[in-house]
């Protein structure tokens, strides 16, 4: 658990090159997590830290991925929007840190939808 303002402050830093502004190249594909109260207290920073390693690890240096505020679906946190260029957003709920590795390397790395990981509107 995050206990103080500072220790955010150094998990921000730590990850500051990877976590990017959402003013990106269009090319790029972007990774939203959701990084609310809700999500956090459903596991976002555990989703966020193995998303964020699976994308070092598979070298795609054409993904940003960036924390976003409450998408609405606080009952399906964590959340995570994968957003591919020329393509409709998708957005997953109740992701852990395997199935997030899977978004990278199915979906992201793939081109794969994982449909049942998928929230519909």
């Amino acid at each position: 658990m995050i206990k103080s303002l500072e220790e955010l402050k150094q998990i921000r830093d730590k990850y500051k090159d990877t976590l990017q502004n959402r003013e990106t190249e269009d090319n790029n594909v972007k990774i939203l997590v959701g990084m609310a109260t809700c999500g956090i207290a459903a596991g976002a920073r555990n989703v966020i830290n193995a998303i964020v390693s699976e994308v070092k690890n598979q070298n795609l240096d054409n993904v940003t991925v960036v924390q976003t505020g409450c998408m609405g679906f606080c009952y399906a946190e964590p959340t995570v929007e994968v957003i591919m260029p020329g393509k409709q957003p998708v957005l997953y709920g109740k992701i852990d840190e395997e199935k997030a590795k899977d978004i990278v390397n199915k979906h992201v790395k793939n081109g794969e939808v994982i449909n049942e990981w998928v929230l519909r509107g």
